[in-house]
Order: structure tokens, then sequence, then C-alpha cells
């Protein structure tokens, strides 16, 4: 079987990274074109692949059989669109949409012209969440009953990340809190094996930040029973907490997990504590190539491409991509109204 071809919209940060997964770590997919943004050329020049001057030749391209689209989520919907009319298959960053309407249409497109749409959820394929995500699944703990997440950050590490992207201040996108709360919504739904049916939050900036959305409250009941909290704030003073980047703390039927995405993995079971598994550290900033940090993001695009290959529905579809984005609408709803927001 030949492999797959594929194109990469954007040229930013993430568009390096699927690149370099492509050229060092992906199986039966080959990168042949970039485009959109103003590093596209210099991106397509340093992987040895075409540079296409628009979105449109790229998607005209005979030997581009799938997209992978690094762009800000505002930009999206006229970009699936226009994949799927092509007949390309679509990998997209997250969150999907903005909003849920603009998810959802992204969904039809590319439910009626038979491509498949994945959504990058990554943090389901990071060392530490896998290997909790195993405990659950195969008994070790028992069902999901309880959880508390946390994602936090500094406020002068928050004025940094806008100062060098500024589209994640973007009124037309989903924010600081979209970009980040679709990932512990996503993993909460992964597993408890469930769906949220209601949700109460505070969503508030309490600083001197201009953008909203800085620091989050949630509390999200689940269909089978589980419950589950929300904590996110990317305005705290010049500290941090220990292990609090990216956070979960589950109360299961036989035990308990702590994991963060960037440290380890402990389980609590009769009256002691075991780390299960260690994450090796990677430096982002100055290391963004390691293969250590690209094995999450190698195992979620290997998926992407065996769906392709194997003309089957990825492991996360778009659907998974819509209810993590409602989620997000549901905690707007609630911090405007002050009510419960019940979803279907």
């Amino acid at each position: 079987m030949d492999p797959v071809g594929i194109g990469i919209i954007g040229s930013g940060y993430m568009a390096r990274t699927y690149a370099q997964v492509l050229a060092q770590h992906a199986r039966g997919a080959t990168l042949r074109a970039i485009a959109v943004g103003r590093r596209a050329a210099a991106l397509a020049d340093a992987y040895h692949v075409a540079h296409a001057d628009s979105l449109e030749a790229l998607l005209a391209r005979d030997d581009v059989a799938a997209v992978i689209l690094a762009t800000p989520e505002q930009f999206r919907l006229p970009q699936v669109r226009a994949a799927a009319a092509a007949g390309k298959h679509i990998l997209s960053e997250k969150p999907l949409a903005p909003t849920v309407a603009a998810a959802q249409a992204m969904r039809d497109a590319a439910a009626e012209a038979g491509v498949n749409l994945m959504v990058c959820h990554t943090a389901r394929y990071r060392g530490t969440f896998a290997r909790a995500h195993a405990l659950v699944a195969d008994g070790t703990v028992g069902r999901v009953r309880q959880i508390r997440s946390y994602a936090m950050g500094t406020l002068a590490d928050f004025r940094a990340f806008v100062d060098e992207k500024p589209w994640i201040a973007d009124p037309a996108g989903g924010g600081f809190f979209f970009d980040q709360a679709v990932h512990n919504f996503d993993f909460m739904r992964h597993l408890t094996g469930s769906e949220a049916r209601q949700v109460f939050a505070f969503v508030t900036t309490q600083s001197d930040a201009p953008w909203p959305g800085m620091s989050v409250m949630a509390q999200v009941g689940f269909a089978n029973g589980a419950i589950a909290q929300l904590n996110l704030c990317f305005e705290l003073p010049d500290c941090m907490f220990p292990e609090h980047i990216f956070r979960f703390e589950v109360v299961a039927e036989h035990g308990l997990l702590d994991f963060d995405m960037y440290s380890s993995v402990r389980l609590g079971q009769r009256g002691s504590w075991t780390t299960v598994w260690t994450q090796p550290s990677f430096d982002f900033v100055n290391d963004p190539n390691s293969p250590i940090r690209l094995e999450a993001h190698a195992a979620m695009l290997q998926e992407f491409i065996d769906s392709v290959r194997e003309r089957r529905r990825p492991a996360i579809t778009a659907d998974d991509g819509i209810a993590a984005v409602a989620l997000c609408e549901a905690c707007l709803r609630s911090a405007r109204t002050g009510a419960v927001v019940h979803l279907e």
C-alpha cells in the first residue's frame, strides 16, 4: 500500500511538530506540502517538501490525501469545508472550533464528503495519562467516581505566550479557556467512559489581565454518576504549585490515582502509594523535537494515518471534539446565568 500523502496547513509551533513527526516517527505516510502562514515557505524548505502558495493550491495536489490543520480554531471551519470538498481526510488541532455550531458544521461537512475528521486530543496519548487510563480500563482501580483536575500557570508566562501567539487572545477564538479546558474535559470523558450531563461553573479574570476567562472553577456531573471538578488558573503570581501544570486526582472504586502530564502516575491502594511510571523530562522551548516530547504526538498521528489506510473511523472523532467544546460553552453559560446547565 502506498504511503498516505499529507499536507500541513499552518506553519507555527505545532505545524513544525507534525512535520518532524512525519519526517522521523510516522509509518505509512509522507509529508508532501505545507501551506498557509508567514513561515510556511521556510518550514517547507526545512523539510524538503513543496510550499503551496495557498490553501486551494495544497488541496488541489493529487499527491495529498490528507491534511493536518495546525491553524487557530477561529479559521478552521472554511478550511475543513474546503478540505472535505476536495476529498481530503482531516486531522484538526484542538479545540475543534470556538462554538458547538461551527464544530457540528465541520463534522457534517466531513461526513457528507465521506472523509475522516479526527481531533488532536493529544493528552490521551501522553505517557502518564495513557497509563492512568489503562489502570481504569483493566479494572485495577475500578470505575471512576470522582475527578479533580487542575491546569495552572503564572500571569507572566501567559503574557509572554500572548506576545508570541496573539491569536490566543482573539475574541473570535476560544481563548485560553477553550485551548486548555478541552484537554481536561476530553480526558474526563475518556476516563469515566461517560458523557457529561450537568455543569455549574465560575469563569472569571481576577487579576488586571485584559483577557476574559483566565480563572475557571467548574463542577461536572456525568451520566454514570461520576462527578468532576475543573480548576484552571493562568493568572498565578510569581510562583507555581508543585506538579500542578496539568494534574488529575482520581477517586475510583478500588483505589486512587494521582498523575500530572509532565511528572508521574501514582497509585494509592491498601493504605500506601506506589509510583507506577515517571515521565522522562523534556524541554518544550530548547528541544521541541525531543523524541520524548514527540512520543504522544507521534502515537496520535499514527492513529490518524492508520485510520485512513484501514478505511475506518479514528479513535478520536469529531463528536469527541464537539463534546469538549460543548462543555466549555456550558461553563460560559453557567457563569453568565449563575445556573446549572443541563446537557443532552
